[in-house]
């Protein structure tokens, strides 16, 4: 069993100077990221305007696997065209770990 976990960096546009126009942007992420069947939340920058953090957790049978949805997960929020991937920080975690 391997479990892998991705935190996307987001650069939030210019207008989201409130927490609703911020979970406007970042509700949509979250519901798409779902649709992979992938657990998923935002979790940091909670209280920044303009930047977030959303998490991605899955798991799966096999690393090759994990690493596939993953990518998914990470094409998914990189064709938002409303907002700005700033960095993936991506770690897998075997059954030994």
């Amino acid at each position: 069993m391997f479990t892998g976990t991705a935190v996307f960096d987001l650069l939030l546009p210019g207008d989201s100077r409130s927490l609703k126009a911020k979970r406007s942007y970042v509700r949509p992420i979250v519901a798409a990221l779902r649709r992979l069947e992938v657990s998923t939340a935002e979790v940091g920058a909670l209280d920044r305007y303009g930047r977030s953090e959303i998490g991605v957790a899955v798991v799966a049978a096999t690393a090759a696997h994990v690493g596939e949805v993953l990518d998914s997960c990470e094409r998914v929020v990189a064709a938002r065209p409303e907002v700005e991937l700033l960095s993936v920080r991506r770690r897998l975690f075997g059954a030994d770990d």
